[in-house]
């Protein structure tokens, strides 16, 4: 494959993940225009809603001027200045680094896969910032240095997994001839280091993982739960077919953002609903939030065991580090075990950290004016917690493992291949 053919359809790729990042939206809001509005209103409206939804989930923040008769209608005061909406919901984002890591992988199968990567890139910011032009409006306009911005990076993330994991295979298996690019990266530390750094790094997004399947469990458990509560608020909400259809799509949107706060939850802090709220495993205090019937799940007073969700963490990370444990002793060879396990437990707590950190900063933000603009967890608080609570756990399991006393001080292949 030449270049040109290989840049033509790394761009075509990601011109079908913007095309269908939008149609997920587009074709349920122009149903909606159809069935309930009788295409009496502008198309453009329904546009403009899908390019905002998509350039939202990317995390492209939207001002929104609502007209004064609205605000009047929903009765906040603070709605009369135009305010930010800067929550993502995650599901849009989900779906970009999975495409992003597609294409990254197709591009990384060939010779020439920067220029398959560089493609898919460029073309994708181009759309993006094409399609924020298109839905400028007086009443919400999304950031247009944004869109030209930060989407890239979502996509980018995408890309550089997916490149990186077919890198890492081929240069494992010696596809790539002489020495990849991951080769050349991990030359440049010893064996102790990449043992190390790989059981900190499998050990981090293992608990990460674990966290979050813990907490989806227990989303769908509450779902189930409080049903009746969920059914009531939709039928309150007088939506009709289409509109419930339609909240229900929005809703489905969030449901990543809603397994990132039940996994705060059970870190500690918890998350909010709005300035002056708190809900987490030691309180609950709850103010008006939005009739979002999704939100009926949450609890509306304190839970009489909520601090066992607190071993959760704890649990996953002991594990975690118990089962990355025996690979890093066999990989260790000389020197002071204890050291090395104290430190790859250490690791473990960093990683963990940081990933959660960053998945509660990405899952929060402002969803409209007054209290609204803080829902979600803290990220500070969330990786401070995490990893106070993942590394204990982890030097605790990093210790629970059988004595190991004889270690060889002899250096492993690659690093005797070094000396000689």
């Amino acid at each position: 494959m030449n270049r040109t053919t290989l840049a033509l359809l790394a761009a075509l790729e990601a011109l079908i993940t913007v095309a269908i990042g939008i149609a997920v939206t587009l074709v349920p809001l122009s149903v909606l225009w159809a069935t309930d509005y009788g295409f009496s209103v502008d198309w453009l409206v329904f546009w403009r809603a899908a390019v905002d939804i998509w350039l939202l989930g990317n995390g492209v923040n939207l001002t929104v001027a609502l007209p004064g008769a609205i605000v009047a209608a929903i009765g906040i005061p603070e709605a009369a200045t135009p305010f930010v909406v800067s929550i993502a919901p995650l599901a849009v984002a989900g779906f970009t680094v999975f495409m992003g890591a597609r294409t990254g992988a197709r591009a990384a199968g060939t010779r020439l896969w920067p220029t398959g990567v560089v493609a898919a890139l460029v073309t994708f910011i181009l759309l993006t910032g094409a399609l924020a032009l298109t839905a400028q409006d007086s009443a919400v306009r999304p950031s247009l240095w944004q869109s030209f911005l930060i989407p890239g990076i979502v996509y980018a993330l995408g890309l550089a997994i997916g490149a990186l994991r077919v890198l890492w295979r081929a240069d494992a298996a010696g596809q790539v001839g002489d020495r990849g690019l991951v080769s050349r990266v991990t030359d440049r530390f010893d064996d102790t280091a990449l043992a190390v750094m790989g059981a900190s790094l499998r050990g981090g997004l293992a608990v990460v993982l674990a966290l979050i399947a813990v907490a989806a469990t227990l989303l769908a458990v509450l779902i189930v739960g409080n049903f009746g509560v969920i059914t009531s608020l939709y039928q309150s909400s007088q939506l009709g077919v289409s509109g419930g259809i339609m909240a229900t799509i929005a809703q489905i949107g969030f449901l990543g953002n809603f397994v990132i706060w039940v996994a705060a939850w059970l870190i500690g802090p918890g998350f909010a609903l709005g300035a002056g709220s708190s809900i987490s495993p030691v309180n609950t205090l709850v103010g008006p939030v939005p009739a979002l019937p999704l939100l009926g799940a949450v609890p509306s007073g304190d839970l009489p065991l909520g601090f066992l969700g607190l071993l959760v963490p704890l649990a996953v990370g002991f594990l975690a580090a118990a089962l990355v444990r025996p690979r890093l002793v066999s990989d260790l060879r000389g020197g002071p075990l204890a050291s090395r396990l104290a430190l790859a437990a250490v690791g473990i707590g960093v990683v963990s950290a940081i990933v959660l950190g960053l998945l509660a900063w990405f899952s929060g933000g402002a969803v409209g004016p007054g209290r609204l603009v803080s829902v979600g967890p803290n990220p500070l608080m969330i990786a401070l917690f995490a990893f106070v609570e993942v590394t204990l756990a982890a030097l605790i399991g990093m210790a629970s493992g059988k004595s190991d006393t004889a270690q060889l001080d002899v250096p492993s292949g690659r690093s005797a291949s070094r000396v000689g």
